[in-house]
């Protein structure tokens, strides 16, 4: 089997698809994809395509090794999101060429079944609270959630915005009661000197992580936090290599990694950043909150590696899946057909198919004008 020509193409809200095709007719599927710079990462693809072209895709790592390293300049989240979705789809590829799962190829599945959990808001507590109650009964065991302060954090906060963000973390909680995971996602968007007041606030609450409570490359202050509470700190959807992974683990910055798959390497590379946290007594939990060919990625991972927490979803490909990933009672279950798992449906994804990129929301302080994160 040989590679004849890649595809990539626009997905509705903000995916970047790829078909890899061979001289077998097999086309192996992967969501090489960096938000806000899809058009960016499929020209990163094409400029792939030259070196893959007549290769024989079941040689994964090999491949990953020469993409990645015949790259004078390595790393960054372009070539490595890039790599990425090849990556995918090379694994689907291969498990479609011998008629099994990634995850046999990987090991075996450790678990029958992945823990999954959903993203939960509100304006106010009740709206929180209700929406909480709403996940719930929708079957999740697991929520996220975001600091609800009113506006976008300041340096230095007031005891007033702590308080707004405590009291609707505490309606939440209230609402699900104690046996329900409730996560709380800073966003990096939070300066270190809030963050601690922030995380001191909500520790009578005991969420179930916090994550990136700072910028991701401030490893020494994420690591000075981590020293000072009990609740474990998260990070790493916008960390792109095992290497950046290294110095966390060994600052002790996070004993929750959350690679995503689309940016981080692939199936393989994390499974390795699994390894390496494993090593270190830290847990997986997977960044994904793009379409389904990178969940149906994690959802191969999730399956084969020990340390797993929960999977992060927003869409499970009803609009574009022959059959979409199924979640019920806040699990999803492993794909038992040959490679990811998934195949499109021609038909439903023509309407899903765009041409302009999704963007970042675009943030500035309303009191004095200067930019804000998001």
């Amino acid at each position: 089997m040989k590679i004849t020509h890649l595809e990539t193409f626009l997905v509705q809200p903000r995916s970047l698809f790829l078909k890899i095709h061979t001289d077998k007719g097999l086309v192996g599927l992967g969501e090489p994809v960096l938000e806000g710079r899809a058009q960016t990462c499929a020209q990163a693809v094409k400029e792939l395509e030259e070196y893959l072209i007549g290769k024989d895709p079941m040689q994964v790592v090999h491949h990953w090794q020469a993409m990645y390293r015949h790259a004078f300049y390595r790393g960054g989240p372009i070539l490595t999101s890039a790599i990425s979705g090849v990556e995918h789809a090379l694994w689907d590829l291969a498990g479609k060429a011998v008629g099994l799962p990634v995850h046999r190829l990987l090991g075996g599945p450790t678990r029958n079944k992945v823990r999954a959990y959903t993203h939960v808001g509100g304006k106010t507590p009740e709206e929180a609270a209700q929406n909480a109650k709403a996940a719930v009964a929708r079957g999740f065991t697991a929520m996220k959630t975001g600091p609800s302060g009113g506006r976008s954090p300041r340096m230095i906060e007031s005891m007033g915005y702590v308080h707004r963000v405590v009291e609707t973390f505490a309606a939440m909680r209230e609402a699900v009661g104690k046996e329900v995971d409730i996560a709380i996602d800073f966003h990096g968007a939070v300066s270190p000197q809030t963050a601690g007041l922030l995380i001191k606030a909500l520790e009578p609450y005991q969420p179930l992580f916090i994550e990136e409570p700072i910028q991701c490359q401030n490893v020494d202050g994420m690591a000075d936090l981590a020293r000072k509470t009990h609740i474990p700190i998260a990070t790493g959807e916008r960390l792109f290599t095992k290497w950046q992974f290294r110095e966390v683990l060994e600052k002790g910055a996070a004993t929750i990694l959350q690679p995503d798959l689309s940016h981080a390497g692939g199936i393989f590379e994390c499974r390795l950043i699994a390894g390496m946290a494993e090593a270190y007594y830290a847990g997986i939990a997977p960044h994904c909150p793009l379409g389904a060919i990178s969940l149906a990625a994690c959802v191969q991972l999730d399956a084969c590696i020990p340390n797993f927490l929960m999977q992060e979803q927003v869409n499970v490909g009803e609009n574009y899946l022959k059959n979409p990933l199924i979640i019920k009672d806040g699990f999803i279950e492993l794909p038992q057909t040959p490679g990811l798992g998934v195949e499109l449906d021609e038909e439903k994804l023509a309407s899903q198919i765009k041409t302009e990129d999704w963007r970042s929301p675009q943030l500035y302080d309303p009191e004095d004008g200067s930019v804000m994160d998001w």
